[in-house]
């Protein structure tokens, strides 16, 4: 058998495109990780790339031999990763992205119980409100929406999230609570621009399921004048509302400890926005290393037991 830092220079090359970004992943000189390749080359007596100053693609018989190899090499990564132990403990780097606010608010608090559970894992925490490549980037979980699910990732769900108009008891001071979606009009709003888009993003709200006896509109879109705000960062509006500059619609995550001191009102408790879901993402191999495997037992257990799901919707 070819030695392993041979077909892991290979395979790496192959999914990131060249020697550099391969060298990254291993710890390696791009030097080196060509050596590595040229060495496979010369024992297999096949080209696996065409090579340019520029790029760095397989040739026919490399995509072939990189579709024969891929699931081996993958089953003696997990082998070496189940034994990732120290004295039986599950132990290593655990890397996770999660977005910022998300993270701080609902995964960091759970830091202290994972640690003293399993004291050998170092968390390596990623608050990042940016996608990321589960897989390219090394990451060993994710927590987040919105995630394209390519070949080779899980996704569990931990809550559908709603989100509800909310506002400041200081600015609601003297104010005429709103009835109807249609009443945010009177009221200053502040509003969300959408990061991919540019976009502001309109209000349509739905009416919780049997409110109102089960008459009238189920969905109203909300025809709002100028805004007397725009943010692009949910957590900002959030801040912007508890100041009592307006009212604003906002995901559960993010204003549920307000709505419990009396910091913020909901208004319209009849009506929401249902955003997604929340997902806690990992790649989907037979033998996840003991760290991740526990991570994921871990974070499903307590938001299970903090009952996270219930309290992120209000229908």
């Amino acid at each position: 058998m070819e030695p392993l830092n041979h077909l892991e220079s290979f395979v790496q090359s192959a999914e990131g495109g060249s020697f550099s970004e391969a060298a990254r992943r291993l710890g390696l000189t791009p030097a080196a990780v060509s050596k590595n390749v040229a060495r496979l080359e010369a024992r297999l007596r096949l080209r696996l790339f065409q090579r340019s100053t520029r790029s760095l693609t397989l040739t026919e018989g490399g995509e072939r031999f990189l579709a024969q190899i891929g699931g081996a090499l993958a089953t003696l990564r997990e082998a070496v990763a189940g034994v990732d132990t120290d004295d039986g403990q599950p132990s290593g780097t655990l890397k996770v992205s999660m977005g910022q606010a998300f993270g701080r608010e609902h995964v960091l608090p759970l830091m202290g119980g994972f640690l003293a559970r399993y004291p050998a894992i170092v968390p390596d925490w990623h608050f990042d409100n940016q996608q990321v490549d589960l897989v390219g980037e090394g990451f060993d979980a994710a927590i987040g929406g919105g995630i394209e699910l390519p070949a080779g990732l899980v996704a569990r769900e931990l809550a559908r999230i709603h989100v509800v108009a909310v506002a400041s008891p200081a600015y609601m001071q003297g104010r005429k609570p709103p009835r109807h979606p249609s009443d945010l009009a009177a009221l200053d709003t502040l509003m969300r621009r959408s990061s991919p888009t540019g976009r502001v993003r309109s209000w349509t709200l739905r009416r919780v399921r049997g409110a109102g006896g089960g008459e009238g509109e189920s969905e109203v879109s909300v025809e709002l004048p100028r805004p007397r705000a725009i943010f692009n960062d949910p957590e900002a509006i959030a801040h912007a509302a508890l100041m009592g500059l307006g009212v604003a619609m906002l995901p559960m995550p993010f204003v549920e400890r307000g709505l419990r001191s009396g910091e913020l009102l909901r208004l319209l408790p009849d009506w929401y926005q249902d955003a997604g879901a929340v997902w806690l993402y990992y790649p989907s191999k037979k033998l996840l290393p003991p760290k991740t495997r526990v991570f994921i037992d871990f974070v499903l257990e307590r938001f299970r037991e903090e009952r996270f799901a219930q309290r992120m919707q209000v229908a």
